[in-house]
């Protein structure tokens, strides 16, 4: 009897731990449904990758404000990706950092597993360009914002596009099937 109750002692402050982690540590989402629905569907890297940028360009029409332009457009897109993330600054930007975070997992997962694969390149000179943009976008808020939640996000999003842009400096230049891609050839006939 006497070790029962220590037992249940013991466990006693590894339950409320895992109770109070649960309920306060319940962290935001950063895709929304629709967006993780889009992801499973995306078994390409650089579809999935496609869907991670948009996501990204999401949460920064969401931060700025904007709407896009075309009312059509705004109902298409919310028709298949969902409304606009809503969220404080911070959370908005915490969400960027994490998008980018599981884009640079994927990529990794890849390549271990297929290291030769076109997609890589592909995938990441396209996440380049996004993550060039955020730099550039996120910088002021990383030195100016007096929020520490903005600061350590936007701190967090610029580590993981830094790390981006350092990988794609890494990559050989574009080969011609990559540089040609967008073209079509004339039939002769």
């Amino acid at each position: 009897m006497k070790n029962t109750r220590c037992i249940q002692l013991l466990s006693l402050p590894f339950f409320l731990a895992l109770v109070f982690g649960t309920v306060h540590g319940q962290t935001r989402d950063h895709l929304t449904p629709q967006e993780v629905e889009l992801v499973q569907e995306s078994q390409l890297l650089d579809k999935r990758t496609d869907v991670f940028i948009m996501a990204i360009q999401r949460r920064l029409l969401a931060l700025n404000g904007t709407q896009p332009s075309n009312a059509k457009q705004l109902q298409k897109e919310a028709e298949k990706w969902g409304e606009l993330p809503t969220g404080s600054k911070a959370e908005l930007i915490g969400d960027i950092a994490r998008i980018l975070d599981e884009a640079i997992t994927n990529l990794d997962d890849v390549s271990y597993h297929d290291e030769k694969s076109p997609l890589l390149a592909k995938s990441l000179r396209k996440l380049d360009v996004t993550a060039e943009q955020l730099v550039t976008q996120l910088t002021p808020i990383s030195e100016q914002s007096s929020n520490p939640g903005e600061v350590s996000s936007a701190n967090q999003a610029l580590e993981n596009a830094r790390s981006i842009i350092d990988a794609a400096k890494k990559l050989p230049p574009p080969s011609e099937a990559e540089k040609g891609k967008g073209k079509t050839k004339k039939v002769k006939g």
